[in-house]
């Protein structure tokens, strides 16, 4: 009898799985049908569409079989294949089913880098290195906690990437200049200061949504604040980085309050759609006010930051930085100082947040957080409250895009747009809303997983010369959120410190904790 109940209780999950599928297979052929399904090409006759089954037909078995994997391996499994890779990084116990699939996983992946390395196949090796390195950190991992329970490893995971920020750059450049190694230096250190820009702006934003719990979807805005007033300034008024940098922190935290006054009453998805307005206000006002910022041709010619009053340039009259140190010129020193620069200017706004969510104001942001009407009725100020974590965020951004102007020399409309707020708040998500490592780790992914789509030799000896991984960007972005919300809903990091405890403070779970509404 009950093996007949078990076998009516499969079918039941099978056939419910099956329609859901085939509902999301429906769905995505009727939003992809026009979108991938057609092309316009341009004949002699005009426009013309070229249609296009296999590729449609490819997304839509894409979903399908993806919807019913999760259907009955995640979702309604008993016993869920992500099980053992889940408790690689918790503290459950393994039993011999989760040793069986870990095992396997480790020994495809083995053999995915085995035939990379051997036949030349980037995609087999970078397949296999990921598994192999997924599953042998997590085995790692859960030896240290079970051998040294009372190891703060954590702690030394912080330091060990703090040591490597901090020397990074100083080791490479004294290897490359003793041995000549030909290593891509200003392709490392310029990706590097790209990671650390968004790594202060993730940062930034997470004082706003993941301590306040206020939706911020037009954060850019702020960083565009700061790019302009140092662009403004400096062209016009033949005013340095160094002072102007303060001047942008604080245009933005003004315009951070202009933004938080009408937006007091809001939540929720409302304060969403007035945050995305107020970004597309800012980008529409530096477009179309061509007078002052210059519209679609922005602001070019900005200085860039010296050491101490040295210029880096070899052009430069008077003292530079390598006739003031008495060494060659090398154009690698200004990229140096301006990695330094952004990763103290990163430092300090981890250090601001850290300290000020022990002070009463941080205490507020997450009382907040976790519900508005019992902040109120514990007589905080919620006024004063979301208007300090708007202006302290968009501070924050508007140093950041200081940066990005002196950086860049050069700014325009074009660099503010929806999706640089969308990628900031991705990473918030990513991370762990609240979790500064987890934002750190997430900028880190995200900037350099979408950086290493640039690199096509290896993925266009399998699917042909003409295959652009660029446009496949925002696909894959968008899968790879799936399977956060899917493995990981509270982000990568979804532990919380506590503010403040009586006695020892221990680590709470993302499950018990509010992300809050706004």
């Amino acid at each position: 009898m009950r093996l007949a109940e078990t076998g009516k209780t499969r079918d039941r999950k099978l056939v419910s799985a099956l329609s859901d599928s085939l509902l999301a297979a429906i769905i995505a052929f009727a939003l992809f049908s026009l979108v991938l399904g057609l092309r316009t090409e341009d004949a002699a006759t005009g426009l013309t569409l070229e249609p296009r089954p296999a590729l449609l037909f490819t997304v839509v078995a894409i979903v399908f079989f993806g919807r019913l994997a999760l259907n009955l391996f995640v979702w309604q499994a008993e016993y869920p294949l992500t099980a053992p890779f889940a408790k690689l990084f918790n503290s459950e116990p393994f039993d011999r089913r989760d040793r069986v699939t870990l095992a396997v996983a480790f020994v495809f992946g083995a053999g995915w880098l085995l035939i990379g390395l051997l036949f030349g196949e980037p995609v087999y090796e970078l397949l296999g290195t990921v598994v192999v390195l997924f599953v042998g950190l997590g085995l790692l991992r859960r030896f240290i906690v079970q051998r040294f329970p009372n190891l703060p490893y954590a702690q030394m995971f912080i330091a060990g990437g703090i040591l490597f920020a901090l020397f990074f750059p100083i080791v490479t450049y004294a290897l490359e200049s003793m041995f000549r190694l030909g290593l891509p230096l200003r392709y490392w250190f310029d990706l590097s200061i790209l990671i650390l820009t968004y790594v202060m702006l993730g940062w930034g934003l997470n004082i706003v949504v993941g301590l306040a719990g206020l939706l911020d979807l037009g954060y850019v805005a702020f960083y565009a604040v700061g790019a302009y007033t140092f662009a403004l300034l400096a062209t016009h008024f033949g005013l340095g980085f160094w002072i102007c940098l303060p001047i942008a922190g604080a245009a933005a935290a003004l315009w951070g309050i202009i933004l938080g006054f009408p937006v007091l009453r809001l939540r929720g998805d409302y304060l969403a759609i007035v945050t995305l307005a107020f970004g597309e206000i800012v980008r529409i006002v530096l477009l179309n006010w061509t007078d002052v910022t210059g519209g679609p041709n922005g602001i070019a010619g900005i200085p860039k930051p010296t050491f101490f009053g040295l210029p880096f340039s070899p052009f430069a009259e008077g003292m530079t930085f390598h006739k003031f140190f008495g060494i060659p010129y090398d154009g690698l020193h200004a990229l140096i100082f301006l990695y330094y620069l952004i990763l103290v200017l990163a430092f300090a706004t981890n250090l601001v947040t850290l300290r000020l969510r022990r002070l009463p104001v941080g205490r507020a942001w997450e009382a907040m957080r976790e519900d508005e009407i019992a902040c109120r009725s514990l007589g905080i100020n919620t006024t004063v409250t979301k208007l300090s974590a708007f202006a302290t965020g968009a501070m924050f951004g508007g140093l950041a895009g200081c940066f990005f102007a002196t950086r860049q020399g050069f700014v325009s409309p074009e660099s503010f747009t929806f999706i640089e707020s969308a990628i900031i708040l991705a990473i918030v998500v990513l991370g762990g809303m609240g979790s500064q490592l987890g934002v750190a780790i997430a900028a880190v992914v995200m900037v350099g997983g979408f950086e290493a789509l640039r690199h096509t030799e290896g993925l266009q000896a399998v699917f042909g010369e003409d295959f652009d991984p660029a446009l496949y960007r925002m696909l894959l972005f968008g899968i790879a959120m799936v399977g956060i919300m899917v493995w990981r809903p509270r982000g990568l990091v979804s532990t919380r410190a506590p503010t403040i405890s009586l006695g020892d403070g221990k680590n709470i779970s993302g499950e018990l904790v509010s992300e809050g509404r706004g």
